[in-house]
């Protein structure tokens, strides 16, 4: 079953349908972007609908049944929660504690967490209490934090290394990094902290250079890179993070969005591997901005089975293969006239990417191929023979 469209896509290609030239069919649209006519009409169709110009249920009103239904199911079993509670505890001969409640209603099918917050109660306790017996390592933890705390209480000037040497000597052996998850989780800092300065550089980097600069694929979905870049409309910024294969030079993802935080890079990613599938392995390679080192961004590389790569602080030629792209959107797009509305950059950009760049632009490298003729001429042979 092929897998869906992202939603970004979708909303690029039904912009430039509705906004193409006279003389342009659906049919010539479908083809440029690489899918079904039919498809399109599909997508036109639901666009409509969610404007309103034709009847149907909109997604926002599906959305909102769902969380309807939902709310009645946890009403039904709160209620549930109320009255079984108050039959439990009417019983004289009965010693009147919750936990052994919230476990016949867990058996029954009512979740702990609807449980809890009824009867106000925690679960982590609850959860000691249903395992019995406290874990060594919880017993170990709190030992080791209180020869924390009585050296901190001491010497509050101290940093979490000097903490951890107080506390092995006073028999509590650790390694400095437990320690300062310790001192981090009961916020106990050393009383002279770093100032913070103006201009300062991209952070350190949360991933080691696996490219080095060696910007060569021997099959798709082996190395991507990625980077964000900028351009002024009147209406303010419009930011692009756009993710390259290597092998191939096709973009296989973007994002564009009037702000550049970290959603932006995770949609771009989410919007790579929605259309090219199976990426287990490959390395994602990027320079240390904050929206590639952020959680968000590192917790959809491990999602998706994807190895990070990162290269050196104000070394543009670590990430010379995107930069040369954006060059070129740069002197095709953004730097051909002045742009009025975000809208209309929008729409310029992904028609010059799915339609130019990559079904009409020929490259040298590839052998004066496209990267989409490239990538089918190159992999239909591999998929032939597995």
């Amino acid at each position: 079953m092929p897998k869906p469209y992202p939603d970004e896509f979708r909303n690029d290609v039904v912009r430039v349908a509705r906004n193409r030239e006279p003389a342009v069919t659906i049919e010539q649209v479908a083809k440029d972007f690489g899918v079904h006519p039919m498809t399109l009409q599909k997508w036109l169709k639901r666009a409509d609908v969610e404007t309103g110009s034709k009847p149907g249920q909109t997604r926002a009103e599906a959305t909102e049944l769902r969380e309807a239904r939902k709310r009645i199911r946890l009403l039904e079993q709160e209620n549930e929660v109320l009255r079984r509670a108050a039959a439990y505890l009417s019983q004289a001969n009965l010693p009147k504690r919750y936990y052994p409640l919230v476990k016949e209603l867990a058996a029954d099918g009512i979740p702990v967490t609807v449980t809890c917050r009824v009867l106000k109660l925690a679960r982590q306790p609850y959860y000691r209490w249903l395992n019995a017996p406290i874990p060594e390592s919880e017993v170990v933890a709190a030992y080791r934090a209180n020869a924390l705390f009585d050296a901190h209480k001491d010497d509050p000037e101290f940093g979490h290394r000097l903490l951890a040497d107080e506390a092995r000597e006073a028999g509590q052996a650790m390694a400095d990094r437990t320690a300062w998850r310790l001192c981090r989780s009961n916020r106990w800092w050393s009383r002279f902290g770093k100032k913070k300065g103006k201009n300062q550089r991209p952070g350190p980097a949360v991933h080691d250079d696996l490219v080095k600069r060696d910007f060569s694929a021997r099959a798709a979905n082996e190395l991507w890179l990625t980077d964000i870049t900028e351009h002024k409309t009147a209406e303010g910024k419009l930011y692009l993070c756009a993710i390259k294969d290597v092998y191939s030079n096709r973009i296989v993802g973007y994002s564009i969005d009037s702000t550049m935080k970290s959603r932006i890079a995770v949609n771009a990613l989410d919007s790579a591997v929605a259309r090219r599938g199976d990426v287990a392995g490959c390395i994602v390679h990027s320079d240390r901005v904050s929206q590639f080192r952020s959680r968000k961004f590192l917790r959809a590389l491990t999602r998706h089975d994807l190895l990070g790569s990162m290269g050196r602080v104000a070394a543009a030629g670590d990430n010379a293969a995107m930069e040369s792209f954006f060059s070129l959107l740069q002197k095709n797009v953004l730097d051909r006239q002045s742009w009025a509305t975000r809208e209309e950059l929008r729409i310029a950009i992904v028609s010059w990417v799915e339609r130019t760049y990559h079904r009409r632009r020929r490259q040298s490298r590839l052998g004066r191929l496209t990267p989409v003729e490239f990538e089918t001429i190159m992999t239909t042979p591999a998929d032939l023979a597995a």
